[in-house]
Order: C-alpha cells, then sequence, then structure tokens
C-alpha cells in the first residue's frame, strides 16, 4: 500500500479510503491486467492452436507481471477482467463435445500448467538475479561440491540423465523446455478425452 501510494502522490493511509488492504489492492491489480489482454479470435482456429493461444497469452500475463504468479487466485478476483477472460479462454474448449464440467476441468488444467511454469521462470530469473550469475556459472562453480558428495556409481541412472539434460538445457532446468514439453503432454492428454 505504501508504494502504491508513493507512486501516486498520495498518503498511504488515503489508500485505504479506497482500498480496504493489501488483499483487495492485488484483486484489483489482477482484474485490471486480466481486462488488458489481448484477446485473439478463437472460433476459427484448431482446437489445439486455440488451446495454444491461451496458454501464450497467460504466459506472456506472468512474463510482463511477474508479480501475479504469486496472486492467489483459489478466491478470484470477481471483477469484469476475470469474467472477460474466463469467457474468451471457455472458447478454446467450445464444440468438441466436452461437457461443461471437463471444459471448465480442461481449462483449468492448461492455466495451472502455465502458471507454475511461469513460477518457475520466476524463480530461475531470480536466482540468476540475486546471486549475478548464470546457472550455467552456478553450476560450474558447484561441480567441484557436487563431485565430492555424488557418487555416478552409487546413482548411476541420476548421473547419465542429469548429465544429458545439463548439458541439453546448459542448467538443471530449463523454463522453455518444461514449457513446451508440459504443453504438448497435455495436449495428447486433451486429445485423448476429446477424441474418446
Amino acid at each position: 500500500m505504501r508504494g502504491v501510494a508513493e507512486r501516486l502522490g498520495v498518503s498511504t493511509m488515503s489508500m485505504y479510503t479506497y482500498v480496504p488492504g493489501k488483499a483487495e489492492l492485488l484483486d484489483l491489480m489482477l482484474d485490471g491486467i486480466y481486462q488488458r489482454m489481448p484477446r485473439e479470435p478463437l472460433a476459427d482456429l484448431p482446437w489445439r492452436e486455440r488451446v495454444v493461444e491461451v496458454a501464450a497469452r497467460n504466459r506472456e500475463l506472468y512474463r510482463l507481471h511477474p508479480w501475479a504468479v504469486k496472486v492467489s487466485t483459489s478466491r478470484p478476483p470477481l471483477g469484469p477482467g476475470l469474467i472477460t477472460k474466463y469467457e474468451h479462454e471457455l472458447g478454446a474448449f467450445l464444440g468438441l463435445g466436452l461437457d461443461d464440467v471437463a471444459i471448465d476441468s480442461a481449462l483449468t488444467l492448461v492455466l495451472d500448467f502455465v502458471r507454475s511454469t511461469a513460477l518457475a521462470a520466476a524463480e530461475s530469473e531470480a536466482a540468476q538475479r540475486d546471486s549475478a550469475t548464470t546457472d550455467e556459472q552456478w553450476w560450474h562453480t558447484n561441480a567441484p561440491l557436487l563431485a565430492e558428495v555424488f557418487d555416478p556409481a552409487e546413482y548411476p541412472n541420476a548421473a547419465r540423465i542429469g548429465a544429458a539434460a545439463g548439458a541439453e538445457h546448459r542448467a538443471a532446468h530449463s523454463p522453455d523446455h518444461a514449457y513446451e514439453f508440459g504443453l504438448d503432454r497435455i495436449l495428447d492428454g486433451l486429445a485423448a478425452l476429446i477424441d474418446g
């Protein structure tokens, strides 16, 4: 509340005449960014492209507003932004033979997946920013410690698979790869539901 008040050039206490507290302010902010999300028409696209579009728009929202990924939406802000967003995103699953609960569940699956990968990306960026080192530099620096405590003979699968993934991603984890790999698997799973 203090930070917003400073940016607006008003006293912190005056903020409370507009919103009761931080939780309500975050709800208003979240609903505001939902309202401003770009919404491309989905109706003429194949269903997979519709879902990819919804996922990409949400991923971009979290990239532009990383604070939003940490705001709980278990009780979402019930404003015009949320309702507009929900109505639009449901369109990705309409006309596929799914019942209403399955449509809501499919959308929730996609949105939860995007949010979790956005949180992992934000954490990765924060770790690099806070340590002033890239993941590759961090692993290089910590390689001697890893070699000291990790016996590849005792953990052959972890050694082989971890080395292959690390070489591929140049880090222990690639948020971009996790997003692309995961979204493809979700689409495959949804295809089985839709076709079944």
